[in-house]
């Protein structure tokens, strides 16, 4: 009888990989460029081939791309997660600050709402261009 542990999964190519994942086969390209996603093994007619660990870590950086992490944040994040026994205090602090960014981002989104709102109240009617109160008030700052 032959046990799971023996039977090692058929390695795959960079279509299957994208395929798994959702990530594009130039996203593929570009993580292992940066050194993100390991190196994938090479069949004898040079094919790129990658196993589960390349599914997981590549699952786990389109996770943090989703989260809007930046890849020097993501590279952080994995370094932690290659050293399972390192202490993580920095991984709070990653996301801390990614966190204040993040609710920066928000008020400065909200700034620009109420100046586009604002705006919008320059012109309420219909008229010619020459007269709309948005086109004057963008033409005068």
């Amino acid at each position: 009888m032959v046990s799971a542990e023996s039977i090692k999964p058929e390695p795959i190519r960079i279509g299957v990989l994208s395929e798994k994942t959702g990530a594009t086969v130039e996203t593929i390209r570009y993580y292992e460029k940066e050194g993100l996603l390991p190196e994938p093994f090479r069949s004898q007619s040079n094919y790129r081939l990658y196993n589960d660990s390349h599914v997981e870590r590549l699952n786990f950086i389109l996770r943090c791309r989703t989260l809007d992490m930046t890849l020097e944040e993501v590279r952080t994040l994995l370094g932690y997660w290659d050293a399972p026994n390192k202490e993580c205090s920095e991984v709070n602090n990653l996301l801390d600050k990614h966190i204040l960014a993040v609710e920066q981002q928000i008020a400065q989104l909200n700034q620009l709402r109420q100046h586009l709102t604002e705006l919008r109240q320059k012109c309420t009617t219909e008229s010619r261009a020459e007269s709309c109160g948005i086109l004057n008030t963008l033409a005068d700052n």
